[in-house]
């Protein structure tokens, strides 16, 4: 009888299976990842043939933390969080990325973060 697959399986796979069609993740064009948990939501921007992350930003950042309302995990923080990892990356010189909302759905927060990036000057 074959086993059942996990939770943590599926998981990863639906992300490989996003990754894949999502294409993108190269220096000139960084795959720009989103993952959020109930109380916060973070931001990478991933070259996927280094392997390396180029920029990353979080509602847990010290410079971002100060200047969040009150609660980490509202579409008003997750748009503070958007604005800044697109400084970070037109400070590096990054002005297009992929979009990779990680199996979410595009609304809410993680539409927040595209809308300020997409403000803040970044190309997708």
């Amino acid at each position: 009888m074959p086993r059942l697959a996990s939770r943590f399986d599926r998981r990863e796979k639906r992300k490989f299976r996003i990754r894949k069609r999502v294409g993108g993740g190269v220096a000139a064009k960084p795959r720009l990842s989103v993952f959020r948990s109930a109380r916060h939501i973070y931001v990478q921007a991933v070259d996927d043939l280094a392997g390396r992350t180029l920029a990353t930003a979080s509602t847990g950042d010290k410079e971002i933390k100060p200047s969040l309302k009150a609660y980490p995990g509202n579409r008003a923080s997750a748009a503070v969080v958007g604005k800044a990892i697109a400084e970070r990356l037109l400070k590096l010189g990054v002005s297009q990325v992929v979009f990779d909302r990680g199996g979410y759905r595009y609304h809410g927060r993680v539409k927040a973060v595209a809308d300020a990036a997409r403000e803040a000057g970044l190309k997708f």
